[in-house]
């Protein structure tokens, strides 16, 4: 059974670990770099991308978290986590750094501010999933390596991805009791 921690420094943590369980394997919290290095794989939840990027600087976390992912730590990022799995972004703020690992430009907040969060049912990974979008991002273009896992409307957005041992969604699937795409990730890490 594999230890997935999930980076609790914002965002729905105690969601994602439910769903972890779920889909068959440990979850823990992640706050300190020791944590990181014990654990084989991350979620990186939603919250608010600059905020968590800071905390994590704050925490001393950021350069580890970096570093793992550059050296081939599984990770999973939702919502804000696709924005700090991307290699670059739009709309970011002066001088926001991600941590990166997918050859993605991501848009911050593409879909509205909140009072324009919606739901929608799309396809992920040849999955119909119902998907909940929050101040979400969306994909503007990604690189040759990556592959795309899910769209949705308007405009036919890109909402998921993979490249090799990263996932990311600008949805939160924590939020529906609905474990698949957790289950994928798990699925992922244990293939690799």
């Amino acid at each position: 059974m594999p230890t997935i921690g999930v980076l609790a420094l914002q965002g729905d943590v105690r969601e994602h670990a439910r769903m972890l369980q779920e889909a068959g394997a440990r979850a823990t919290a992640v706050r300190r770099p020791a944590e990181l290095e014990a654990v084989d794989g991350l979620v990186i939840p939603g919250g608010e991308s600059t905020t968590m990027w800071k905390l994590a600087e704050a925490f001393d976390m950021f350069e580890p978290l970096r570093m793992r992912i550059k050296e081939g730590m599984p990770a999973y990022g939702s919502c804000a986590g696709m924005i700090m799995l991307a290699d670059r972004i739009e709309d970011g703020v002066p001088g926001q750094q991600t941590a990166g690992g997918i050859d993605m430009v991501v848009r911050r907040n593409a879909f509205g501010r909140q009072i324009d969060s919606f739901e929608e049912d799309i396809d992920f990974a040849g999955q119909r999933v119902h998907a909940v979008f929050i101040r979400a991002p969306w994909v503007e273009s990604v690189g040759a390596d990556v592959d795309v896992l899910g769209k949705c409307e308007p405009g036919d957005r890109i909402v998921a991805v993979r490249q090799g041992p990263l996932l990311a969604t600008s949805f939160h699937p924590e939020l529906t009791g609905d474990a698949r795409v957790h289950r994928y990730f798990v699925d992922m890490l244990r293939e690799l």
